[in-house]
């Protein structure tokens, strides 16, 4: 099956959805509601699918998982797994547990990769490599950027005007689009309409936002003792190239600027903490334009409580359908 076509959608209850901020508490609460409806849960996060990128992704250990976790480790670092690959493989086990009759849970805070699984939208093929990627960055390479922009704008001018002349990748997507024959400014206003392809119940973790900053801010320090210098180090020498997506991850960037003498380790925390936090604004912004979104208050109630409604409204779902 090629990259983000339509696999054919078995009838069934809706797909749970258990989203919200980093470090809110979401795979404790999918786990929950997992164990009560005897099923399994579907990560969603673009990141957690790279084998070795444990503790900079807060990837629950596999000791640690009390129902099976997937989409996680499918992919090796060396390469860039795509959103259309993701939408492909996640629709898959959706559709796999759907059929089967089993609740089908999907759990993370990466939003375009939740809304590619659940929304219809339909991505280029994410190619990284080949000829013409290599043509156009062969181009940057002996021009620059700015120059690279304006074959772009010279060819599309509406792509050129979406994309920030410095966003030197994306320029490379949207030359490369183009020869396909394609627009990424006509899929940028393609993704900006919703249209369901999966009725979904979809649950939001909220909480006082000091308090979230709080919980950022020991996770991370968490992860600096689990020893994520050690990781970083570890997949620089497994291949983390200097092109790859999983190189630009919260984290892991932070730790390679420290590995390469850009600034010191408290440097280096601080800037995982201040970055992290203003993801997870960035991840409530997204959550808050989508009217689907029903809001668990994690400062009333606990992950016992809120597995409680979710399991109750997914159980009402089923008798009504």
């Amino acid at each position: 099956m090629s990259e983000g076509s339509q696999a054919p959608v078995c009838p069934g209850a809706p797909v749970i959805c258990i989203v919200g901020p980093t470090a809110s508490g979401k795979s404790a609460l999918a786990d929950e509601v997992a164990m009560q409806l005897g099923t399994d849960v579907i990560s969603v996060d673009s990141m957690q699918v790279y084998r070795g990128m444990d503790i900079g992704t807060a990837k629950t250990p596999m000791g640690e998982r009390r129902v099976p976790l997937q989409m996680v480790d499918v992919s090796d670092i060396s390469k860039d797994y795509s959103v259309a690959m993701f939408q492909r493989d996640a629709r898959m086990l959706v559709n796999e547990r759907r059929c089967a009759g089993k609740a089908a849970i999907l759990c993370g805070g990466t939003g375009l990769y939740l809304d590619g699984v659940i929304d219809v939208m339909e991505f280029p093929t994410g190619e990284t490599h080949g000829e013409v990627r290599s043509k156009y960055e062969g181009y940057l390479a002996k021009h620059g950027t700015q120059a690279l922009w304006e074959l772009l704008d010279s060819r599309d001018h509406e792509s050129a005007a979406a994309i920030h002349p410095n966003n030197a990748r994306r320029v490379v997507r949207a030359l490369e689009m183009h020869d396909e024959g394609t627009s990424y400014a006509e899929q940028l206003s393609g993704l900006k309409a919703r249209r369901p392809y999966y009725s979904v119940e979809m649950w939001g973790i909220t909480m006082d936002r000091q308090r979230l900053y709080r919980r950022i801010d020991e996770r991370v320090d968490a992860m600096m003792v689990a020893g994520l210098v050690d990781e970083v180090e570890g997949l620089v020498s497994a291949g983390l190239g200097e092109d790859l997506t999983a190189r630009q991850a919260i984290g892991y960037k932070e730790v390679l600027a420290y590995l390469g003498g850009s600034c010191s380790l408290d440097e280096c925390v601080e800037l995982i903490k201040r970055r992290s936090r203003r993801y997870a604004k960035r991840q409530l912004s997204w959550l808050r334009r989508d009217g689907r979104v029903r809001w668990l208050d994690m400062d009333v109630l606990d992950t016992s409580g809120a597995a409680d409604l979710v399991v109750k409204s997914y159980s009402a779902a089923l008798r009504s359908s």
